[in-house]
């Protein structure tokens, strides 16, 4: 089951928070829809919702037939584009093959034209040194104990390029507001490989708050930030925060964070969808005085 974040639920951590089931994941699903013309539909996803989930555990894919027959739709629906699960954000649902095939390949055209068509919004710990710029790395999976984690491959070889062991990532990034220590970031990858932003956000010492698995590479020593390499950075599962951030956040040292990172923007061939961020997301960028995200412009 997936869990709510509340605005409540930000604060100390003093009530836990709740589980929520099939209905009312459909409920969000329903009022939370931005978008809906021909065979497209179009909703912001809630943090916490798997796409595809494991055997028993409630997923959007799951979901579709439920949220079809509420919404009256004649025809069932597929998943276009999603974030992924710890992502809150908007969710590209068709249900024409053809029309999914025609956005796949707009998608695949717009970014060998250099084109950025998804727009995300990210809380980060840590403001970049550059107020904009591009983030570049090789990204592969290496296996560390019984899991298998995506690292940064500082300069990969063209064997492993051509065999598909690493794939060149890239990332454009801009600041949108600093404040106590913290950022307001506007990221469009240009490429897709799995936790690709949440990487690429360690790389540039600023990872995403609520990011639990890749922000203990990056260490601090006399308040500088630096990057641990993948086989020394500590096997914790819960983000570490300074005392002052949690102060300010309002946090309990036991309290864990949803991720803060939001599918804001997606550009189509005729339009352009946007979806606000989540109240969590909201209530964050309030505590820390930072300003909402701008909707992008196209």
């Amino acid at each position: 089951m997936m869990e709510a974040h509340g605005s409540r639920g930000l604060r100390g951590g003093r009530k836990r928070r709740r589980l929520l089931g099939p209905e009312a994941v459909l409920g969000l699903l329903e009022a939370s829809v931005v978008h809906r013309e021909g065979a497209l539909l179009a909703l912001s996803k809630p943090t916490d919702l798997p796409v595809l989930g494991r055997s028993g555990e409630l997923s959007l894919t799951a979901l579709l037939p439920a949220l079809r027959r509420r919404l009256g739709l004649p025809a069932e629906l597929h998943v276009v584009k999603a974030p992924a699960r710890e992502c809150s954000g908007l969710v590209l649902l068709s249900s024409c093959h053809r029309a999914t095939e025609r956005l796949q390949r707009s998608f695949t055209a717009a970014r060998r034209r250099g084109q950025f068509p998804a727009t995300y919004s990210a809380v980060t710990v840590g403001i970049p040194a550059e107020a904009e710029g591009e983030i570049q790395a090789g990204l592969c999976w290496q296996q560390k104990g019984d899991t298998a984690v995506v690292v940064a491959v500082p300069s990969p070889g063209r064997r492993s390029l051509a065999r598909g062991e690493v794939k060149n990532t890239q990332t454009r990034y801009r600041l949108l507001g600093a404040a106590g220590g913290c950022a307001l970031l506007q990221l469009q990858p240009r490429t897709s490989f799995p936790e690709q932003l949440q990487v690429h956000l360690t790389l540039l010492l600023c990872p995403a708050l609520g990011d639990h698995r890749h922000a203990s590479r990056v260490g601090t020593v006399l308040g500088e930030p630096f990057l641990l390499p993948p086989q020394e950075t500590p096997t914790s599962h819960t983000q570490v925060l300074d005392a002052e951030l949690m102060s300010r956040l309002q946090l309990s040292p036991q309290h864990r964070l949803p991720l803060h990172l939001h599918l804001q923007q997606l550009v189509l061939p005729h339009t352009v969808l946007c979806a606000p961020p989540p109240p969590h997301f909201l209530h964050t960028l309030s505590l820390l005085g930072l300003p909402p995200p701008p909707l992008p412009v196209h």
